[in-house]
């Protein structure tokens, strides 16, 4: 994992929650990470990553995640396998 992976990971599940995360960084490590990302209705987008299916959204305004996008992310990652101890 390139070191720019791993610092958005690191970021996504460090406590108390980053509000300084974009959504193009968070797009960038799902595809590396093999994930299939697929756009919905609205902000939304449909994940597949490691055979386990979700839905996110895209920030609406700016590129910035919110804090409460960013626990969901982190929930979605962890049911996928995902941490940064893996």
């Amino acid at each position: 994992m390139s070191h720019k992976h791993e610092r958005v990971l690191n970021a996504v599940f460090k406590e108390p929650i980053s509000g300084n995360i974009h959504w193009r960084d968070v797009e960038s490590l799902l595809r590396h990470l093999g994930g299939v990302l697929e756009s919905g209705r609205g902000a939304r987008m449909r994940v597949v990553l490691n055979g386990v299916e979700g839905t996110l959204h895209r920030p609406h305004h700016g590129g910035v995640c919110a804090k409460h996008d960013i626990r969901h992310l982190r929930e979605y990652l962890a049911a996928a396998g995902v941490t940064p101890s893996t």
